[in-house]
């Protein structure tokens, strides 16, 4: 192959990215990656690694606060050092993006150029096009292209946003001091995990949600999240429609007016944050010029191998439109190496797909929730298990929340497992596991839980079915 031929060129350096070409350079493929940003897409850089790190910390102040919940314990919090904790967080993000992405693209050998990507009809269509920040540019011909150039936040057409310095859940990860008064806009796991990342970095938080609370979850997890957000004292007002947004010139806030409950309402805070979703990047790319076929936001439009309109460009991760994790877009990148070059005929499957919301208590999830059940025509047979029956909450004086179990009522197979609780990433893998093995509630009620975990929440949840779990000793 000449310098600018290559098996697989891939657009994008995330999670996708990263995944296919490690698999195509182990299959013995030449691979180049162009990137025209930061090495590493969202989740390194401005998703899951600094978000978290930062909801991690604030969950050590909040506990510090919390002097109540254990008899004999007294703790304070004192102020937010904001530019030692944003410091700390960079620094964590600068040394995994070298760790986990320029260094393994060294060590498997493939080159990442930085620049803008651009498809070409050529007579050997479609080749792509690299222009570098001078000016130059190299045209790339491959036998396959991967497009896995992620989503950015979304910004809703309101009257007057424009105007006013909003933050999104990029740029508030940046943020130097906390602000005093945080509008968040958006219901879902962004808004969410940021909601309280902030109430418990000391803002007064009030959100503005269309609907509900992760709504694309069960009912419960609303009601226990609104729930727990009240007692940390941010304010949800649900059912806000917002209207306009504009600055206070006297005050320098930030004044959003919603439809709240068929009337109008003012809500004032110092900013806000724009949490309303994340919109696909296809810009640039010039997919016409090769009949790649995109959708209503602009993302590529892909089968179930994740092969777009033309059949020698791949779509993987936040640009086809599917679930927005980065184990999804892992696992997009490998799924297309096997079917591009491996012969493979695979497709995705979402049926057991895990789902987390990194909020204190976590919400977790897989499988599919009851409404789904029930919409596929399926008699359902549900248990809603409070943690105040887990001992594991009991010992941690944290009951808040429960575990929730979908079952076929003909077969006692479970479908679905949701949980708000302390870990319930976790339980959400079990579940998980649960599902893959197709277990029924009577196998895991008869089945080994090691005592004082959340996971013995789940076989707990099952005995309910058949058990009044409020007659059961804590640990026989």
């Amino acid at each position: 192959m000449t310098p600018n031929r290559v098996h697989l060129a891939v657009i994008g350096s995330g999670g996708a990215a990263f995944a296919a070409a490690i698999h195509a350079t182990a299959l013995g493929k030449r691979v180049v990656m162009v990137e025209r940003g930061t090495i590493g897409g969202t989740c390194v850089n401005t998703g899951c690694i600094p978000s978290k790190a930062l909801i991690a910390a604030a969950e050590a102040r909040h506990v510090a606060a919390d002097g109540g919940r254990f008899p004999g314990i007294a703790a304070t919090a004192g102020p937010v050092d904001m530019p030692a904790l944003v410091g700390g967080k960079q620094a964590l993000v600068e040394s995994l993006r070298t760790e986990k992405y320029l260094d393994i693209a060294d060590a498997h050998g493939w080159p990442i150029l930085q620049g803008e990507a651009s498809f070409e009809d050529t007579p050997d269509s479609p080749a792509l096009r690299v222009t570098t920040a001078d000016g130059t540019s190299e045209l790339i011909e491959a036998d396959h292209y991967l497009v896995a150039t992620g989503a950015r936040p979304w910004i809703p057409p309101i009257d007057g946003l424009d105007s006013v310095d909003y933050l999104t859940s990029t740029s508030a990860m940046e943020l130097t001091e906390v602000p005093e008064s945080l509008l968040v806009l958006g219901g879902g796991y962004v808004a969410l995990e940021q909601a309280q990342l902030f109430a418990r970095l000391g803002s007064n938080v009030t959100m503005l949600v269309r609907s509900r609370l992760a709504s694309r979850e069960e009912p419960e997890v609303s009601q226990a999240l609104q729930q727990v957000f009240a007692d940390e004292g941010i304010r949800v007002v649900r059912r806000a429609e917002v209207t306009k947004i504009g600055l206070d010139e006297a005050t320098g806030q930030v004044v959003a007016t919603a439809s709240v409950s068929g009337g109008q309402a003012e809500f004032r805070a110092d900013r806000v944050l724009v949490a309303t979703g994340r919109h696909p990047v296809t810009d640039g790319l010039n997919l016409a010029a090769v009949e790649v076929k995109t959708g209503d936001v602009g993302e590529i439009v892909v089968t179930d191998q994740l092969v777009s309109s033309n059949p020698r460009i791949w779509a993987a991760g936040d640009v086809t439109g599917h679930r927005e994790f980065v184990y999804v877009a892992a696992h997009h990148g490998a799924l297309v190496v096997d079917n591009a070059f491996a012969g493979a005929d695979r497709s995705v499957d979402y049926a057991h797909l895990p789902r987390v919301t990194f909020t204190s208590p976590a919400v977790g999830a897989a499988g599919m929730t009851e409404e789904q059940v029930l919409a596929a025509g399926i008699r359902c047979d549900c248990r809603v298990l409070p943690l105040a029956y887990v001992p594991r909450a009991l010992v941690n004086r944290d009951t808040r929340g429960f575990i929730k179990v979908v079952a076929d009522a003909d077969t006692g197979r479970i479908l679905g497992l949701t949980a708000v609780a302390k870990d319930a990433g976790e339980l959400a893998a079990t579940g998980v596991y649960l599902l893959e093995a197709g277990m029924s509630v009577e196998q895991v009620a008869r089945s080994w839980a090691p005592y004082l975990t959340m996971a013995e929440g789940i076989k707990i949840a099952c005995q309910s079915f058949t058990t009044d779990i409020s007659k059961l000793s804590c640990c026989a």
